[in-house]
């Protein structure tokens, strides 16, 4: 019997899609759904769907474009008396608050699916915890406190104001899946393109505890209006006479781990860059700004390429995607980074990186095509929000790790920037940005 072709989410047509949908809500509402299903507003467009994604991407970018901004805070604490000697600890500060956010996305996403009622408290909740630990954060003296509330606090806070975006936009967007997650991601990028300017010149014109102090003003102003135009597509009163079951069936097969291993080696070295390029800069000899525009190159350019890979999971497998991303990301860390004691060298490698690095995550929403073939009701945001897990694993473990590589300087007298101290660094972000062709592995060996 020959082989049954997969599935991608090009594959599966906005009809098809749309009947997965509804037959989710009759097994939740069997005797309402057909006097309310054509009352539903419009899927993939109209005012309503983009509200909803526009307040999404600004959640986006106050919740995420923070700590990937971090790239800055860490080289200013690096050169502040009060942390000096703790390069690991500080390091270990940013990937700790993006980590936890990762690694809590599947509690918090499965909760809030679960019992819909509680989805607006959670982003009140969270928005609060946030502005609480910048507060908190404002008045360290320590390297364990700045990684007590910046980190850890923080990250708690984020993951509970943001991860239900992933269930407005399982309802708002169905044949458009792709995209819109790819555009609800550019929050991160267009916020962390503008944040490193504005952070470091708020930190050498002000410190960090004023500069803190302001950011939690500006997130208080900003989420509130957000959080206030967040709505689901589907009616809570129709869509649930209960806790809804969230299907998981997908953890039983090799496809979906073979991503998740491939997710997880390329997130090990996935942060690094942007941590990194500020001190990197200052070791090579470049003006201090050129590490900041580095940074802010890299969040502006992943922009491109969230839309680009958004817009290409929704029309082509998701392998495809992810190799493409893995090559431009491999090439751009040897060819560009591995020789950049210039300051065009380095702006032209944040450029690419932002663009194939950055732009990987819109795959994530791709993955659920190959699943979905065989288990229709899977969900994007579940799937997403375990591959957040795997992303934040190696978030986490990218930050003490990092310092040791830093401190080991294993490429010392090499030349070039291999030779700058980072030159472990830049290896290993290479080596492991090249994972992602395991997905294209699974499909030849045809586990996908």
């Amino acid at each position: 019997m020959a082989a049954q072709p997969e599935r991608g989410t090009a594959e599966i047509g906005p009809a098809d899609q749309e009947e997965v949908e509804l037959s989710r809500l009759r097994t939740n509402e069997p005797d309402t759904e057909t006097d309310h299903q054509s009352s539903l507003p419009r899927a993939d467009g109209g005012k309503d769907a983009w509200l909803v994604l526009l307040s999404c991407f600004v959640l986006e970018a106050v919740v995420w474009g923070f700590p990937f901004a971090y790239g800055v805070f860490n080289d200013y604490y690096n050169n502040n008396p009060l942390f000096k000697d703790n390069e690991s600890s500080l390091a270990a500060v940013g990937t700790t608050s993006t980590g936890i956010m990762y690694f809590s996305a599947p509690l918090v996403y499965a909760t809030a699916r679960r019992y819909p009622f509680i989805r607006k408290p959670m982003n009140v909740v969270g928005c609060s915890i946030m502005i609480l630990a910048l507060i908190a954060a404002s008045y360290a003296k320590s390297a364990s406190h700045l990684l007590a509330t910046q980190g850890i606090m923080y990250g708690i806070g984020g993951s509970l104001a943001y991860f239900t975006a992933f269930i407005y936009l399982d309802e708002w967007f169905i044949a458009r899946k792709g995209l819109a997650y790819g555009m609800l991601w550019t929050g991160t990028g267009t916020g962390g393109f503008a944040l490193p300017f504005v952070m470091e010149w708020a930190l050498r014109d002000y410190g960090f505890r004023t500069t803190l102090r302001i950011w939690a003003i500006v997130t208080l102003i900003v989420l509130a209006p957000a959080i206030w135009f967040l709505k689901g597509r589907l009616p809570i009163q129709h869509s649930s006479t209960g806790p809804q079951r969230v299907e998981i069936g997908f953890l039983r097969g090799p496809a979906f781990w073979i991503f998740i291993l491939a997710n997880t080696i390329q997130s090990l070295g996935y942060f690094l860059p942007t941590v990194y390029m500020p001190a990197f800069a200052r070791a090579v000899g470049m003006p201090s700004i050129s590490g900041t525009v580095a940074v802010s190159l890299t969040n502006g350019s992943t922009v491109l390429g969230l839309l680009a890979f958004g817009y290409l999971s929704d029309h082509t497998h998701v392998t495809t995607t992810m190799n493409i991303c893995a090559a431009g990301t491999v090439l751009s860390v040897f060819l560009f980074w591995g020789f950049a004691v210039y300051a065009p060298l380095l702006y032209i490698f944040a450029i690419l990186y932002g663009v194939f690095a950055g732009g990987y995550s819109a795959c994530w929403a791709g993955v659920s095509g190959p699943l979905k073939s065989k288990w229709p009701l899977t969900e994007t945001g579940m799937i997403v929000s375990l591959l957040s897990v795997s992303r934040g694993l190696g978030s986490v473990i990218s930050g003490p790790l990092s310092g040791v590589l830093v401190q080991a300087d294993s490429w010392a007298g090499a030349d070039f920037a291999w030779g700058s101290g980072y030159g472990s660094v830049i290896a290993f972000s290479g080596l492991t940005a090249a994972a992602t062709t395991l997905g294209w592995c699974g499909k030849k060996a045809r586990l996908l």
